[in-house]
C-alpha cells in the first residue's frame, strides 16, 4: 500500500514525489512511457542530442535570490542552487510587421522599447506592471483568475498593436484558451516572460530531469517506467488504487495525477462518460534544425523570436489546414550566455514552432503523414525566415514532432500541449482523495510544473497527513 500514487513521470509528478518523499512518505510514480519527462523529454538521433518541449526556463533568478517561484522550488525540493546552473538568455524579441520589440531578463529594455515605439502607451503599461506585483497565483478567487486578459489590457493599454505584441509571447508560452486567456494565466506568464525571464541549463533539459529522477530515488521513491494506467479503481467514492495497462493492481491511499482533467477522469471506473469538450485544442509542430555554424554567424542573435505576420495575433487551431504558419516561434539553444567552463554547442540549432490541427496529423496515413511533415516543415521555415537570417544553406540535418507525437508521450487529447483552458486552480476531482497537478491544475513550463506537484502535494497529501 502506497501513501500516495502518481500518475506521470513529467515535471509536475517527479516534483511532488520528491516533496512527498521528502516527508518519508511511501510514493509510486507510474509512467506509461520508457522515458521520463513527458513532452518536456530529450532523446538521441544520428548521434545528436535533442531537446524536446524545452525552448526555455521561465521565471529565472539569480543564484541566492530569496523570492521568486525558481528561489521556492529549489528550497521546497532541497536541492543547491548548483544543481540548476542556468545561463540567461542573450535578449528574444518580438516582430510583427514594420515593427519589433526587444526585451530580456530585465524590464527595463522592454520598457524603454515601448517607450520609444508606443510613447502614448507607456504609462497605462508601467500601471500594469504596478497592477502584477499585488496579483497573488493562489488566492483562490477563480473569478478574478478567469477575467479576460483582453479586457484588462484594454483598461491599460490604449494602443492596440501593443495590446496584440504584448499577449503574443505570454500565449505562446502558456495558454491554452484560444483568442483570449485568463487573467490569471497572463499575469503568472507576464512575471514569468517579462519580469524574471529566460535562461537554460548548458545541457538542456536531461539535467533538470536526472537530477529530479536522482532525487526521488534517493530518497526512496519508486519509478515505474512503462506502466501505463488503465483504471483508476474507485470504491464508495473513494480511489483505492489503481489498475495498469497489463492488469496489475496497485493500493494507494490517494492518488495524484498529472495526466489532465479529461483524461483522468476517463480513467476513473465510476464514470462512464465524460465532456470530451472540455479538452484543450492548442497544440504545435515543431522542427529543429542543425546547422553547420552557429546561429551568431549568419547574423541571428536572438535567444528567441515570437512573431505574427500581421498586426493581429493568430492564436487559433487551424480549422482547415494542418498548420497554421502566420505566427510563430523561434528558438535557438545557442544564443544564451554560457560559461566559459560550459563551452559551446557542438552544432547550430534553430527551432521553429507554429500552430497544428491534431485531427488531420492523426487522420493522415503513414505515406502521406511523412510527406507533409516535410512540406510543412519548409512552409514553417519559409514563414520564419521573414523575421530572421535565412539559415536554409546552412542546414544539415532535421528533426520534426506533430501533434502526433506530442499525442503519444503527454496522452492529453488532442495534443493540447497547455491542456484544458479551464483550469482546475484547487487540484481537486470529484474523489475525495484523487487530485490534479500539472497544466491542467493552472501551472504550465517547466518551473510551473514543477511548483504545481509542489503545491498539490502540500495542499493535499502532506495536510492530509498532519
Amino acid at each position: 500500500m502506497y501513501d500516495t500514487i502518481i500518475i506521470g513521470g513529467g515535471m509536475s509528478g517527479l516534483a511532488a514525489g520528491i516533496r512527498l518523499a521528502l516527508f518519508d512518505q511511501r510514493v509510486c510514480i507510474l509512467e506509461r512511457h520508457y522515458t521520463i519527462g513527458g513532452l518536456n523529454s530529450f532523446y538521441r538521433m544520428g548521434g545528436r542530442d535533442y531537446d524536446v518541449g524545452l525552448h526555455a526556463m521561465t521565471n529565472f533568478s539569480r543564484k541566492g535570490t530569496k523570492r521568486g517561484p525558481l528561489a521556492k522550488l529549489i528550497r521546497q525540493l532541497r536541492f543547491k542552487w548548483e544543481d540548476f546552473p542556468l545561463a540567461e538568455q542573450i535578449g528574444s524579441s518580438i516582430r510583427f510587421p514594420g515593427i519589433q520589440l526587444d526585451f530580456g531578463n530585465d524590464i527595463e529594455l522592454l520598457q524603454d522599447e515601448i517607450a520609444r515605439e508606443f510613447p502614448g502607451s507607456i504609462d497605462g503599461f508601467q500601471r500594469l506592471c504596478a497592477s502584477l506585483l499585488d496579483y497573488d497565483d493562489l488566492d483562490g478567487d477563480d473569478s478574478r483568475f478567469t477575467r479576460s486578459a483582453r479586457a484588462v489590457l484594454d483598461e491599460l493599454i490604449p494602443d492596440p498593436l501593443l495590446r496584440e505584441m504584448l499577449l503574443c509571447p505570454l500565449m505562446w508560452y502558456g495558454n491554452a484558451r484560444e483568442d483570449d486567456m485568463d487573467f490569471g494565466q497572463f499575469c503568472i506568464m507576464f512575471r514569468a516572460c517579462y519580469l524574471e525571464g529566460f535562461a537554460r541549463p548548458f545541457k538542456g533539459v536531461r539535467l533538470i530531469l536526472k537530477n529530479l529522477v536522482r532525487k526521488f530515488r534517493g530518497l526512496g521513491g519508486e519509478l515505474k517506467l512503462r506502466s501505463g494506467v488503465a483504471r483508476i479503481h474507485v470504491d464508495n467514492g473513494h480511489a483505492v488504487g489503481v489498475v495498469l495497462d497489463d492488469g496489475t493492481e496497485i493500493a494507494g491511499k490517494r492518488i495524484l495525477s498529472s495526466a489532465g482533467t479529461v483524461e483522468t477522469l476517463r480513467l476513473c471506473d465510476d464514470i462512464t462518460e465524460v465532456d470530451v469538450a472540455r479538452a484543450g485544442r492548442l497544440s504545435f509542430i515543431e522542427s529543429i534544425s542543425i546547422l553547420d555554424t552557429q546561429p551568431q554567424q549568419i547574423g541571428f542573435d536572438r535567444t528567441i523570436v515570437f512573431y505574427n505576420d500581421s498586426e493581429t495575433f493568430h492564436w487559433r487551431m487551424p480549422e482547415d489546414s494542418l498548420c497554421d504558419a502566420r505566427t510563430g516561434v523561434i528558438c535557438s539553444p545557442n544564443n544564451y550566455r554560457y560559461t566559459a567552463g560550459d563551452g559551446v554547442l557542438p552544432d547550430g540549432v534553430i527551432r521553429i514552432t507554429t500552430l497544428a490541427n491534431h485531427d488531420r496529423w492523426c487522420g493522415l496515413p503513414d505515406p502521406k503523414y511523412r510527406a507533409e511533415k516535410v512540406a510543412q516543415y519548409e512552409a514553417a521555415v519559409h514563414s520564419a525566415v521573414r523575421f530572421m537570417p535565412d539559415f536554409r544553406r546552412h542546414t544539415i540535418d532535421t528533426d520534426i514532432f506533430t501533434p502526433k507525437t506530442i499525442r503519444r508521450f503527454t496522452w492529453h487529447d488532442n495534443g493540447a500541449v497547455y491542456g484544458a483552458p479551464d483550469k482546475q486552480l484547487d487540484g481537486t476531482t470529484h474523489l475525495d482523495n484523487l487530485f490534479l497537478c500539472g497544466t491542467d491544475q493552472g501551472f504550465v513550463g517547466i518551473v510551473g510544473a514543477i511548483l504545481s506537484g509542489i503545491s498539490m502535494a502540500n495542499r493535499h497529501c502532506l495536510a492530509t497527513d498532519g
